[in-house]
């Protein structure tokens, strides 16, 4: 589908399910139906995996890989239209990790180098104060 449709064509799974080879590979992501035809050689698991799922609904194989964000933007340009109404799946799009968000609280972050810390100062003094001055006495 070129970025200037407006109109978005409608397939069934018995339509989908008929480009199922190397000559007319199909698949269906997320209610949405991709010509990955041209893909097959520039897969980087190769083309056997998307052959295998070819004609069929792929959204958890997609998913369960765990694709970039990169990924799913190059299967914009592959997309050739949805599933009818009738026939869509509600599976939830898995979403990405975001490393870049502090999901620590201030709390927690401070705990993480507070315990170390004091626990290798009270080592320090126990060893200084108590275990020196005990081998100073027991030496002859």
């Amino acid at each position: 589908m070129a970025a200037g449709d407006d109109v978005c064509k409608l397939f069934s799974c018995k339509q989908v399910s008929e480009h199922n080879n190397n000559k007319s590979s199909w698949l269906i992501i997320h209610n949405n139906v991709y010509d990955v035809t041209t893909f097959l050689n520039e897969h980087p698991g190769g083309e056997e995996v998307l052959l295998e799922l070819a004609g069929k609904e792929a959204t958890e194989y997609f998913e369960d890989v765990g694709h970039s964000s990169d990924a799913r933007e190059m299967m914009k340009k592959y997309k050739v239209g949805e599933i009818i109404l009738d026939e869509r799946t509600n599976i939830p799009e898995k979403s990405e990790p975001n490393w870049n968000s502090e999901t620590k609280n201030e709390e927690t972050s401070m705990k993480s180098w507070l315990m170390p810390l004091i626990l290798g100062l009270i080592a320090t003094l126990i060893y200084k104060y108590i275990l020196v001055p005990a081998v100073k006495q027991n030496k002859p």
